[in-house]
């Protein structure tokens, strides 16, 4: 019979991909539904923007089809979401670096 052998442990990434310190952006998407002064006021009231980049961002949504409002970790894009999604706004977030569409903001 033979002494187990010994295996020195090999160098794993237990994240696997999953870089914690990548950026999420938050999407928020044209709808035939919200008036360009409402989803301009509901840019103002959740990220503080100015008048100005509030609108901005609202004519991005309106002639590209959507804009990037907000950036940051996971936990805060998924708070964004939410808070975009109870004024009646389609959002959406993804891993910054991909095709986003947009610059992202910050709030």
């Amino acid at each position: 019979m033979t002494a187990p052998l010994e295996v020195a442990d090999p160098d794993i990434d237990v994240n696997l991909g999953v870089d914690a310190d990548m950026p999420w952006v938050v999407l928020v998407w044209n709808d035939p539904i919200n008036l360009m002064s409402y989803v301009t006021f509901v840019f103002q009231k959740l990220f503080g923007y100015s008048k100005e980049k509030a609108t901005e961002l609202m004519l991005d949504v309106h002639h590209k089809g959507r804009a990037v409002v907000s950036s940051g970790t996971r936990e805060k894009a998924e708070a964004d979401v939410a808070r975009l999604h109870e004024h009646g706004l389609w959002a959406t977030m993804q891993k910054d670096g991909s095709d986003s569409g947009g610059e992202a903001g910050s709030s």
